[in-house]
């Protein structure tokens, strides 16, 4: 994950949200201004980044409150599992405080 310049934006962000019960689902994205938004917001909460440009592109197309799509379950879990990892938690304390994890590029 990379630090970002203060000049510079991030052209897409998306904020994923896993409960544990049911795919993870799209609870923000945005562009530019609003991704720096989004990625701050995250960082103030101690939210893990995950930093891959084709898929915040893809994610980016999904609306508000969707389930990621079948076809993104692994890479989705890839990122999940490394983000609980990084958090001293495991996927069945998903749903406890609702812990996220968001895509930037």
């Amino acid at each position: 994950m990379k630090k970002q310049k203060k000049d510079q934006t991030s052209s897409a962000a998306v904020a994923l949200k896993y409960d544990g019960e049911k795919a993870p689902t799209i609870t923000a994205t945005g562009t530019y201004e609003l991704a720096d938004e989004i990625i701050r917001i995250a960082r103030e909460h101690n939210v893990p980044l995950y930093e891959n440009r084709e898929l915040a592109s893809i994610l980016a197309r999904l609306s508000l409150n969707d389930e990621i799509p079948e076809n993104l379950y692994r890479v989705i879990a890839e990122i999940l599992a490394f983000a609980f990892h990084i958090r001293g938690r495991t996927p069945e304390d998903a749903g406890r405080d609702n812990p996220a994890a968001s895509v930037d590029e």
